[in-house]
């Protein structure tokens, strides 16, 4: 049976000098602590401030927050190349959904795009605002799915700038429903891959473009394709998928095609 999983945001267990010590939990981790009901005896996993892992005793609990001893230390994750989903500006929950779902998987960050069509208008208020609740679904996704990392959502960005940002990826796939069926994803990959010196490198950073309801532009496509050498258009099949199904089928068919050229996922 896998462990509950915490995230600590600013402390560091190994800084701890006693024995038994209380988890600093922020306050979503902490209503989660009190849903669990966690009782003495019971471990669980904790990724501390400082990326290191353990496993914790809980030999107490002092108003549902556990304190707990460190029952043993764990070695870091082989964490694999890095899936990125930059995901066009979406209404509604939509985005809650496909960051929920994708981080789920693994996706390992997301990038919020501006995009010509976007039905979504976010002023910097409101910007802020929903970056800080993905940035909390993420979380609570990593903690529920067992994540060894909570992924990062960046502010939201336009097309330029995230095209400034990809500049050094391993990989851009842009997936666009305009593209020909010819332009496999699993093909793009490989060639993207091709002139590395290992089959996946474990510091690969493989971006996926997923455009918002309208679609992306032609001239959007342009520009993200001259961001990046390596960067390719792909189809998704012959369906029209919505964006937040595309949002989800992308990285999960470039994770599959990860561990299948023998990496270990991301």
């Amino acid at each position: 049976m896998s462990l509950h999983r915490f995230f600590l945001e600013d402390q560091v267990i190994a800084a701890e000098t006693a024995e038994v010590f209380p988890l600093r939990l922020a306050p979503d981790d902490a209503r989660h602590a009190r849903v669990l009901r966690l009782a003495p005896g019971e471990h669980v996993a904790v990724v501390d401030a400082a990326s290191d892992y353990f496993e914790c005793e809980v030999v107490a609990v002092d108003g549902g927050l556990p304190e707990v001893r460190v029952a043993r230390r764990l070695d870091a994750p082989d964490e694999g190349p890095a899936v990125l989903l930059v995901q066009g500006l979406a209404k509604g929950d939509k985005m809650d959904d496909v960051i929920r779902h994708a981080t789920e998987l693994g996706v390992a960050g997301f990038v919020p795009l501006r995009c010509a069509r976007s039905v979504v208008r976010l002023d910097e208020r409101k910007a802020a605002s929903r970056v800080e609740r993905w940035r909390a679904i993420a979380k609570s996704a990593a903690m529920q799915s067992g994540q060894h990392r909570v992924p990062e959502v960046s502010a939201p960005l336009t097309v330029a700038q995230a095209c400034e940002a990809l500049a050094g990826a391993t990989a851009v796939l842009v997936c666009w429903e305009e593209a020909p069926s010819a332009a496999r994803l699993g093909e793009a990959l490989r060639g993207a891959l091709a002139a590395t010196e290992t089959r996946v490198p474990a510091d690969a950073r493989v971006a996926v473009v997923v455009g918002p309801e309208g679609g992306l532009a032609p001239d959007e496509v342009d520009a993200l394709l001259a961001c990046n050498p390596r960067a390719s258009l792909v189809s998704l099949g012959p369906s029209i998928l919505r964006t937040e199904t595309a949002g989800v089928v992308a990285p999960a068919l470039v994770l599959y095609e990860l561990g299948g050229l023998g990496g270990t996922g991301a």
